[in-house]
Formats: C-alpha cells, sequence, structure tokens
C-alpha cells in the first residue's frame, strides 16, 4: 500500500492510499534489509519510476477535497493510526510478558521465588525487581485495552492510543529482564536475546515515541505542531 498526492498542486490534501501489486511495472525492489530484531519479518526499500496503478488500486473516496482536507487527504492517513498503534501496544504488551514468564522461569531454576503475598522490601532483590517489572506490564496493559475499547466503540482515541504506544515499558522489561538474567539472558540459546533485540521496532514503527510524545502534548494542551516549537 502507497499513500501518494495525486494533485502536486494540492499537496498533502490530495493523498490517497494505493495498492500497488508486485509486478506492476515500474515497482522495482531495491534490496532486502538487514536488522537489528524482527528478522521473520522481511523489511525492503523499493522503488516506483514511471510505475502506472490502475484506477480500481485505489482505496476509497477518488474526489479530491481541498476545502475538507481535514477528514480526508494527509490528515485522514494519519487518522488511521488511532486504529493500528493499539495493535502494536498490544504487541509490546505480549513481548514484555513473555519476557517477565521467562525470567521467572529462569530465577526459579537459580533459587529465586517471587513470593505475590510479601512485600518486595522483604524479598530478594531479583524477585523485588521482578515485582516491579510486573506493575509497568500491568499498566501498559490496561492502557492499551482502553485504546482498543475506544478503537472498537468508535470513540475518538488519539490521545489513548498514542499513549499506549508511548510507553516505554516493553523495551524496559526486556533489557532489565535481560540483565536479571545474567548470561542466560544475554545468550542466544535464549529468548530473552531477541526479544531484547524485536523490542526495539515495537519503540519505532507506527510511529516513534518522540511523535506520540508530540500528539500527546498537542491533545492535552489544546495546541498545534507549531504552536508546540
Amino acid at each position: 500500500m502507497v499513500w501518494a498526492t495525486l494533485d502536486r498542486n494540492a499537496g498533502r490534501a490530495a493523498i490517497k492510499s494505493l495498492v500497488v501489486e508486485k509486478g506492476t511495472p515500474g515497482f522495482e525492489l531495491v534490496r532486502l534489509e538487514h536488522k537489528l530484531g524482527i528478522r521473520a519479518s522481511d523489511t525492503a526499500q523499493f522503488a516506483l519510476r514511471d510505475c502506472r496503478v490502475p484506477r480500481e488500486n485505489l482505496l476509497g473516496e477518488p474526489t479530491i477535497n481541498v476545502a475538507h482536507h481535514s477528514s480526508g487527504g494527509f490528515a485522514g492517513v494519519m487518522q488511521t493510526f488511532d486504529n493500528t498503534r493499539p495493535p502494536v501496544a498490544a504487541m509490546a504488551v505480549g513481548l514484555a510478558r513473555a519476557c517477565i514468564e521467562e525470567t521467572q522461569r529462569l530465577l526459579k531454576e537459580a533459587g529465586v521465588d517471587v513470593d505475590h503475598d510479601r512485600p518486595a522490601y522483604a524479598q530478594q532483590a531479583a524477585a523485588a525487581e521482578l515485582l516491579k517489572l510486573e506493575a509497568d506490564y500491568e499498566a501498559a496493559r490496561l492502557l492499551t485495552m482502553q485504546a482498543a475499547w475506544m478503537a472498537d466503540d468508535r470513540k475518538p482515541n488519539s490521545l489513548q492510543a498514542s499513549q499506549a504506544k508511548a510507553g516505554r515499558a516493553c523495551v524496559d522489561i526486556a533489557l532489565k529482564c535481560v540483565e536479571l538474567c545474567g548470561s542466560a539472558g544475554y545468550g542466544q540459546h535464549e529468548l530473552l536475546e531477541k526479544w531484547a533485540r524485536d523490542a526495539m521496532i515495537l519503540d519505532i514503527f507506527e510511529g516513534t515515541q518522540q511523535i506520540q510524545l508530540l500528539i500527546i502534548a498537542r491533545r492535552l494542551l489544546g495546541k498545534s505542531s507549531a504552536e508546540l516549537k
């Protein structure tokens, strides 16, 4: 799927979504990227050179209405992220949970038991740290569920979607779990090392954390991007 303007004079107001299928004349796959994480998912660079896309591959209404571009064009494209950011946040929540469960298993093998009925200060340092990570995980999970529920109910959720996506709980939990497990967490024979690498992308795609903080500030303060510079 490619987002492109249908009218250079109209610029962003004329941006539409197009399906460009592999094999379309002018569509060129340049290379597959070698990445830090999510290696099971291909990321590729491609080029469009004199690429003509059939009219039926246009998604949505072909009419360009510059006067009401707030509901379409670039603004409409950006609004789609309100629905795609909660699933990315859910991926982060799932990865964080996997890291915590694997760390619990490895710590238990090392003789460290986490007791949820005792205060953190009365337990071993590793167990106390894991309790903190579990609290961060629960907060991220609940925020993600709120953003997803609002999307399902067609409620404005730009603030909540960005808050769920902006949280660094996933990256922080993954790296801390590697640290807690020492050589077992750092070695490639355990999944924690892989998950720590995979976690980094969840802070990048669907809008970096910095972009999310800008959106959150705009929503909370009622200011435009230009006013916040």
